[in-house]
């Protein structure tokens, strides 16, 4: 009786464990986020020769839905703040990246964000040196950040406007993006919850099985 009645407990104990476990195995690739798998310059690298790009390579391929690099972006500033760059962005595959430009010898930061292949931004910096080669030509700094095919400095045309003829009516509708961004953090928060819950059954029903299996006959 001893025996079978350990056999009982220890079939229980592992069919609960396996039920945890697929529940929580299921649940956690749909948590997984691209991660950053390499840049140049790397954290902390003192660059003696300047790259012909900047860039961040993530884990999997990048969401450009857009096809104009919307959501995507590197800037660069030195120790003053000063910007350098074009602020243009190329995205190939895995790839962010943007012509390289420095000044002056010292410290610098990059900053970067990327749109991750679940849709969800990705934003992170990066602090390195720059020791230039004798005879290198700084670049110009700029005072605001660069923003792509505008020149440096220059201030953009106003466009032109027409009246309207007839008061314009507020709508109530939300803008379509801010719907659908909603309505994939909903999803991703249903989704966990869901996983958490089915984890939480799966233990209930497994002690209850065991307190049925191991209480002692009535006489």
């Amino acid at each position: 009786m001893i025996a079978g009645r350990r056999r009982r407990i220890t079939a229980v104990t592992l069919g609960a464990a396996v039920a945890v476990g697929a529940v929580l195995g299921l649940a956690a690739p749909a948590q997984a986020h691209d991660y950053i798998t390499a840049s140049t310059p790397a954290e902390g690298e003192t660059l003696t020769a300047l790259p012909s790009d900047f860039a961040i390579t993530a884990s999997a391929t990048l969401l450009d839905l857009s096809g104009d690099g919307s959501g995507f972006g590197i800037q660069v500033t030195d120790a003053a703040g000063r910007f350098y760059g074009d602020g243009c962005v190329s995205i190939v595959d895995t790839t962010v990246s943007t012509p390289a430009a420095l000044g002056e010898a010292g410290d610098y930061t990059m900053v970067w964000q990327v749109v991750s292949s679940d849709g969800h931004p990705t934003s992170g910096t990066i602090a390195f040196s720059w020791a230039p080669p004798a005879g290198a030509v700084a670049a110009a700094g700029a005072d605001t950040a660069p923003v792509c095919g505008v020149e440096s400095g220059a201030v953009p045309e106003p466009e032109m406007t027409t009246q309207a003829t007839e008061p314009a009516t507020p709508s109530s509708e939300a803008p379509a993006d801010a719907s659908a961004d909603s309505a994939n953090d909903s999803d991703d928060s249903g989704s966990t919850l869901l996983w958490i819950g089915g984890a939480a059954l799966a233990v209930v029903l497994a002690i209850g099985a065991t307190l049925l299996l191991v209480r002692p006959k009535k006489q």
